[in-house]
């Protein structure tokens, strides 16, 4: 009797939090994109959608479409340089963030997605994987400002292409959710 006492009361508290802080969101984003360790891409620029849903205070998962222009690379193999094209980067997947309420947020976010690298010769697809962290400002209410560093692995049978991603943003909350 005292565990089903203790799920009600654990239940009852669970969907009064969720009623009070469920959000859906759309926001946009832009900024840098740098290779790790990659000899054959040069920094190029990043933007793309996010849409956070906050389900419940502290935690929102947020679906993201995101589009780079990586830059080119000049590369010298044998005593000849040429110039290396960078490729064209289109990504979506699904992050997870531990956020805090109130007008100044801090927060650390991890997330998995999907990624493909396009140019002349080449168009793969790779398994994302992302964490970084992120400070947001909310001016006025439903709008949050943010900036975000992250570190972007995009893995494939072993080998893998990493970026350090530097962004600013905005979001907007649209509706409530219950």
């Amino acid at each position: 009797m005292k565990r089903v006492i203790a799920l009600a009361l654990a239940l009852t508290a669970f969907t009064a939090a969720t009623a009070c802080a469920g959000s859906v969101g759309l926001g946009a984003f832009a900024g840098a994109s740098i290779p790790v360790a990659q000899e054959d891409v040069g920094q190029g620029t990043l933007f793309g959608l996010r849409a956070p849903v906050k389900l419940v205070p502290l935690l929102t998962v947020e679906p993201y479409w995101a589009s780079s222009s990586l830059g080119n690379k000049d590369v010298t193999i044998g005593g000849l340089t040429y110039t290396r094209e960078g490729p064209d980067e289109t990504a979506f997947g699904l992050n997870a963030m531990l956020t805090t309420g109130g007008s100044v947020q801090f927060y650390p976010y991890v997330g998995v997605g999907t990624t493909k690298l396009k140019r002349t010769a080449m168009d793969t697809s790779f398994t994302t994987y992302n964490f970084g962290l992120g400070l947001g400002f909310s001016p006025v209410s439903k709008l949050s400002v943010h900036v975000r560093g992250e570190l972007q692995m995009a893995v494939d049978n072993g080998a893998s292409r990493k970026f350090a991603n530097i962004t600013a943003g905005a979001s907007y909350a649209l509706f409530s959710i219950l």
